[in-house]
Order: C-alpha cells, then sequence, then structure tokens
C-alpha cells in the first residue's frame, strides 16, 4: 500500500515537473513576444491594480495626514450618506438619462458610418472622407465646448440666426436644462462617431469577398447583401462593442460636463462624475466621493456581467 501511495506521489511531481517543463520552454519560445506583453503589464499593475489598495478610503475616515490606513474604520456610513442624499436618485437618473440617449442615438451612428464608407470606391475620396470624419476625435473637450457656446449662442449664435430667420425668439440653449442632453450628445457624437467607425471598418475587410461574389451570381440587390452577408458577419465585432459600452453605462465623463454646465443646468446636468469631482476637491470630502466612486464601479462591473450572459443567450457572442 505505502509502495503504491509513493508510485503515485512520484507520478504527480513528475507529471507537474514535466508541466512546468513544458510552460518554460513555451516561455522561452515565445519569449520576444512577452517582452512585447511586459510593458503594458507593467502599466495596468501600476496604474489599474496598485490603486486597488487606496480604495478602503472609501471604508475610512480618510485624512491625508494620518495617510491611507491611518484613518478611523466606519464601514458602510458614506456609502448609506449617499443613498440616503437628496441628490441621489437624481445623479442616478441624470447619469443613466445621458448614458441610454447616448446609446441608442450614438451606437448606432460608427456603424452605419463605416457601411457607407465601405461603399465608397474612389480611393482618394475615401481617404479624404476618413479623415475628415476622424478628426475631430483629436479637438480637445475644451475647444469642443467652445465650439458649442459660439453655435449656440443666444446673440450672434448659428442655430439661433436660423431661428430668428424663421420669425422664432432667440434660445439661450446652455441655459435651459432640458436641452443638455441633446445637446452633449449631440455633440459627443460628432467628436467621436468618426474614431468608432475604424473597429468595424477593420471587421467588414475581414469578410470573404466570395460571399458578394456568390450572392451577385444568384441576383442578390445591394440591400440584400447588407442583411444576409455584411451585417451577420460583423454582428460578433457589434455585439463585443456594445456589451462593453454596456459596463460603463453609469459612466459618464466629467471633463466635458464640467466645461458645459452651469448651476441652471444641474437638475438635467449632474452625473456622479461630476457630482464626486466637486465633493472631492471643492468639498474635500475624499471617502464620501470614494465610496461613489466605488459604488459606481461595483454597479458597472454587475451590468457587464448581466449584459454579456444576456448576449452570450440571444445571440452566442459574449466576452468571456
Amino acid at each position: 500500500m505505502k509502495t503504491a501511495v509513493s508510485t503515485q506521489t512520484g507520478a504527480s511531481r513528475a507529471g507537474s515537473a514535466g508541466r512546468l517543463s513544458h510552460a518554460g520552454k513555451r516561455i522561452w519560445t515565445s519569449r520576444y513576444l512577452y517582452l512585447l506583453i511586459l510593458p503594458t503589464l507593467i502599466w495596468y499593475i501600476i496604474f489599474m491594480y496598485a490603486p486597488l489598495y487606496g480604495a478602503q478610503i472609501a471604508f475610512r475616515d480618510f485624512m491625508p495626514a494620518l495617510g491611507i490606513t491611518g484613518g478611523k474604520w466606519v464601514g458602510f456610513k458614506y456609502f448609506i450618506q449617499f443613498f440616503q442624499s437628496e441628490y441621489f436618485g437624481r445623479l442616478i437618473k441624470n447619469t443613466l438619462g445621458i448614458s441610454v440617449y447616448s446609446i441608442v442615438v450614438g451606437f448606432p451612428i460608427p456603424v452605419i458610418l463605416a457601411l457607407l464608407m465601405n461603399e465608397v470606391r474612389g480611393r482618394f475620396f475615401k481617404k479624404s472622407v476618413q479623415t475628415i470624419v476622424y478628426m475631430p476625435h483629436f479637438i480637445s473637450a475644451v475647444v469642443v465646448v467652445s465650439l458649442i457656446n459660439a453655435m449656440l449662442s443666444p446673440s450672434n449664435g448659428l442655430f439661433n440666426q436660423i431661428i430668428q430667420l424663421f420669425g422664432g425668439s432667440p434660445i439661450h440653449f446652455m441655459a435651459e436644462p432640458r436641452y443638455f442632453k441633446t445637446v452633449y450628445v449631440l455633440s459627443d457624437i460628432w467628436q467621436s462617431a468618426g474614431y468608432g467607425s475604424i473597429v468595424y471598418l477593420a471587421a467588414l475587410t475581414s469578410i470573404d469577398p466570395s460571399l458578394y461574389e456568390a450572392a451577385t451570381v444568384d441576383g442578390a440587390s445591394k440591400w440584400k447583401k447588407l442583411l444576409h452577408i455584411t451585417l451577420p458577419c460583423i454582428l460578433p465585432t457589434i455585439m463585443t462593442m456594445l456589451i462593453l459600452r454596456m459596463g460603463s453605462i453609469f459612466t459618464v465623463g466629467y471633463e466635458k460636463i464640467m466645461l458645459m454646465y452651469n448651476p441652471a443646468t444641474y437638475e438635467t446636468a449632474d452625473v456622479i462624475s461630476t457630482y464626486v469631482y466637486r465633493r472631492a476637491f471643492e468639498g474635500g470630502e475624499y471617502s464620501f466621493s470614494a465610496a461613489i466612486g466605488l459604488f459606481n464601479s461595483i454597479i458597472n462591473f454587475i451590468v457587464i456581467i448581466v449584459f454579456n450572459k444576456i448576449s452570450k443567450r440571444i445571440s452566442e457572442v459574449s466576452l468571456w
């Protein structure tokens, strides 16, 4: 019996050593590829995983002078404080409102733009169009908001001049809460749609041309080719991008909103990220802000898991 046990133990050790040896050989063979990955891995460890240590300030009375672990442990005090805050409902409503608006109106635009550009046959014209639609992505938020203010100015803005031309009265778009979401979303589409179409253009180039040739022989129109070849072939890419977008549904960037909003539009413009910024850097409430940020991240994590499962069940496309 002892001999059998020792034999099995020796065999398992030998198997483990063999697997380690095989893994070591594989790593050594692909060492240059691993070296290429190393800078990215280091970047993620330093800037993504190491800061997680500081998330504990959401559960402490953090004071900069005492360090991260020096504050008193208060548990879920700041989470409860946020849930009971008078701003909780408004922040959730505004954040979800802007995100859902952006997804419903903005998500299809890069797909449509990629499909249209894919149909352009003139190489020079196609490159020119691509350059023009990509350029807004590289314009800073400060410049974009300055352009918005100039275009929507109630005194000499282009849109108000058109409204007055047809007998209407000037509208102060940037001071009206009901217009904020539309202005924000449409300007964001203008800025990001062209750059976002790159992913779909890459997916379109991977479609086998013989599929289109066979469809042409069968007498299929361009519309039928689009419905039965193009869209099904790029559907995995569309679903993957949609899952990733849904994973940030509670994350709306604060930079552009802070440049656009004012106290008159807080009613519809104030979102979680801007509220966190004000409480942290203007009010010095770091623990409270960290609690809100952690809550926001957890909700996004749950949403992406749920939507990934839904996508896998419906379309058989998922991230994992």
